[in-house]
């Protein structure tokens, strides 16, 4: 098999036919995912940003726009391209919000005025994809009753979250990640369950065909989630926080997106 067909088959096929995930493309978004990671923690390193909670308030906007540009890419407001789809939307995100930032710390450095005006900037372009959303309201059917099914599976999830969280201090001190991640195991359960979307990633697609629930999601999210959670807290202290800080905020938005991209997929009729 030449390179071309190779590429062909594994990255190029699964975004032109919608066939999901598989071992090799998985693989090597992983790698991608995580040479990104540390280059963009250097990256602000330079620009001397610190990853606080100040950051990840100004974030926030352009953490919605890849869930929003891929619900209104499958109801048909947004043509279907390698740019609107995974991975492809989430880099074309990713660029805009690295670009922009680098233009406002262009324009009034790393001090207190950066985070507002960077939050305005991610604003203002959520707000335009908001705008393309209005006035092609009349392609969608929205999907009321999704809430009927979600709302008392999503307090099921977090309750049960909260009550590890009151025995277990690593849970406790991580709540927002494991509260995030078991939102997006809930937007995963009811779309299979109760309204037949299927698995695109492969582990979990594995998992589900071998146990036959999509239950099993939530499972999956703690056995990954602890053990990462852990290294980071107990055995990487002595590393740079804002590495630390960083890694979770990747993870964070690893859950909050697919999440909300699940949730707004159904919701709209998708």
């Amino acid at each position: 098999m030449g390179f071309q067909e190779f590429f062909q088959r594994y990255f190029v096929d699964p975004i032109k036919y919608n066939q999901g995930y598989n071992p090799v493309n998985t693989t090597v978004y992983a790698i991608i995912l995580g040479i990104a990671v540390l280059l963009l923690h250097r990256m602000l390193k330079r620009m001397k940003i610190r990853v606080d909670e100040r950051f990840f308030v100004a974030l926030i906007p352009y953490i919605f726009l890849g869930p929003l540009m891929r619900a209104m890419t499958d109801v048909g407001m947004l043509p279907r391209t390698y740019l609107t789809v995974s991975p492809g939307g989430y880099f074309v995100i990713a660029g805009f919000a690295i670009a922009a930032l680098f233009i406002v710390w262009r324009h009034v450095g790393p001090g207190e005025k950066l985070y507002p005006l960077y939050r305005d900037v991610g604003l203002l372009l959520l707000g335009g994809l908001l705008f393309l959303l209005l006035i092609n309201l009349d392609k969608t059917d929205f999907r009321w009753k999704y809430f009927v099914y979600f709302i008392p599976s999503f307090l099921a999830a977090e309750g049960v979250i909260w009550i590890l969280s009151r025995k277990f201090d690593l849970i406790k001190n991580n709540g927002l990640l494991f509260y995030t991640h078991f939102y997006d195991a809930t937007t995963t359960f009811v779309g299979i369950q109760f309204f037949g979307y299927w698995e695109q990633h492969v582990l979990a697609r594995t998992l589900i065909d071998l146990t036959g629930t999509p239950a099993v999601i939530y499972l999956e999210k703690l056995v990954i989630l602890v053990p990462i959670v852990l290294i980071l807290d107990r055995y990487m202290e002595d590393e740079d926080p804002d590495l630390i800080n960083f890694v979770k905020l990747a993870m964070f938005i690893l859950g909050f997106g697919p999440g909300t991209r699940n949730l707004l997929i159904a919701l709209m009729g998708a």
